[in-house]
């Protein structure tokens, strides 16, 4: 039996491809805000995060390319962990869009009121509870909001970077 051959798949390749993955997602959220005029609630802004450091954490790796094991599921767990935010944040912002309108929460002021006003802690506690504007659909394509698109990219994500974490790499 002939065993596929997984060179082109090295860790440095993956790495470098999930960096890519984090700019073009940047990018398409930078395109609707700028250009369409979505502005990002701040769960939105959010998953951002999660997907940069994700992104962050995967171009050092490429360029460092550790050799030992421990390197790099060192820094697969670090990149797991920021996507890992982003997939649960977006999955709060798709559970709030599904809720009864009676149900949302009020909208409250803006993230940067908040950043000013409050310690990081509730901050991060506040908007993680959602908002009205959280709960609006803006965008939808083939019936699926934004919230939803973005859960779905960030889960496949995800698991890219599980595989990255577990695999015996050469």
């Amino acid at each position: 039996m002939a065993r596929r051959s997984t060179q082109g798949l090295s860790y440095r390749r993956v790495s470098f491809g999930l960096f890519l993955a984090s700019v073009a997602g940047m990018g398409f959220a930078l395109y609707l805000q700028h250009f369409q005029h979505l502005d990002p609630c701040p769960l939105c802004i959010f998953q951002r995060i999660g997907l940069m450091i994700m992104g962050f954490v995967a171009l050092i790796a490429a360029l460092h390319n550790p050799k030992s094991l421990f390197g790099r599921r060192f820094y697969s767990l670090l990149a797991t962990l920021g996507i890992l935010w982003s997939v649960g944040v977006a999955g709060r912002h798709v559970w709030l869009q599904h809720l009864p309108p009676e149900d949302v929460p009020a909208c409250g002021p803006g993230l940067d009121y908040w950043l000013q006003v409050f310690p990081l802690q509730s901050v991060v506690q506040k908007v993680l509870h959602g908002s009205g504007e959280c709960a609006k659909v803006d965008w939808t394509l083939l019936g699926w909001s934004l919230p939803h698109w973005g859960l779905l990219f960030f889960t496949g994500l995800l698991l890219i970077n599980l595989w990255q974490l577990t695999r015996r790499s050469r």
